[in-house]
């Protein structure tokens, strides 16, 4: 299916900041299945925002959280002095996730009952944190988010996970993903990890570069596929069906 959609800048206070959230609408008038989309530790940008346009293309309604306060950080040990501290602490990934999850739910276009949420890197993790909080999601699907939770708290999980990493990620390395993948098998979730051979960390990103840290690289190949299992994902569990 293919809409002509309608955008709009949101705006809504979330951890101390105002966010500015890109929110992506389908054409007509109807309710619609509707997808959380979270940006990686640098902040909401163009490649977040044209993710959202392509999934309101879809039929979705779709709204790409932020996280910076409006803010996209080119500077690595800036974006790590604001992404460890929140990473480190659920509570206020969960209190974004929510704060972003309430714009999505109040919009008339979404269907309530019929929302996921999708996430690279630290949105990635917000959105598990939402699941781990028990939130009503119909799928969570995550690249380069292999984050673990608090103890026993991945049994509130209540819909399938899918999650994407690069097999040279050191952010994310292999011992990473064999707790991940624990956490999960243990709580009983639905869950799915894909290992996309010889990528990096921040692979599905086309403007990243080695020179922005070692061991992050875009790989167009895996970034191509990795954005068809996710779609794949959401036809499964939410689909656009009118």
């Amino acid at each position: 299916m293919t809409t002509t959609l309608t955008t709009r800048t949101v705006s809504y206070p979330a951890d101390g900041l105002t966010m500015v959230g890109h929110l992506a609408l389908p054409a007509g008038t109807g309710r619609r299945p509707a997808i959380l989309l979270g940006p990686e530790g640098p902040g909401l940008n163009d490649v977040q925002r044209r993710r959202a346009d392509a999934l309101a293309e879809l039929g979705y309604v779709a709204l790409a959280f932020d996280i910076n306060g409006g803010r996209w950080f080119t500077d690595p040990q800036e974006m790590l002095a604001r992404a460890l501290p929140l990473l480190a602490d659920p509570d206020r990934m969960r209190d974004i996730g929510h704060a972003a999850l309430d714009v999505l739910r109040a919009e008339p276009r979404t269907d309530p009952d019929r929302v996921a949420g999708i996430g690279y890197g630290t949105g990635g993790a917000i959105l598990l944190e939402l699941g781990r909080a028990g939130v009503d999601l119909k799928a969570i699907g995550t690249i380069n988010a292999l984050t673990t939770g608090r103890p026993g708290e991945a049994a509130h999980i209540r819909c399938p996970v899918w999650a994407g990493v690069g097999s040279e990620d050191p952010i994310m390395p292999a011992v990473q993903r064999d707790a991940f993948a624990a956490e999960m098998q243990a709580a009983g979730v639905d869950w799915r990890l894909t290992v996309y051979g010889g990528a990096e960390h921040a692979f599905h990103h086309p403007t990243v570069e080695h020179a922005v840290r070692p061991g992050v690289a875009y790989h167009p190949r895996h970034a191509e596929r990795s954005w068809r299992d996710i779609l794949a994902l959401l036809a499964e569990c939410v689909p656009v069906t009118d």
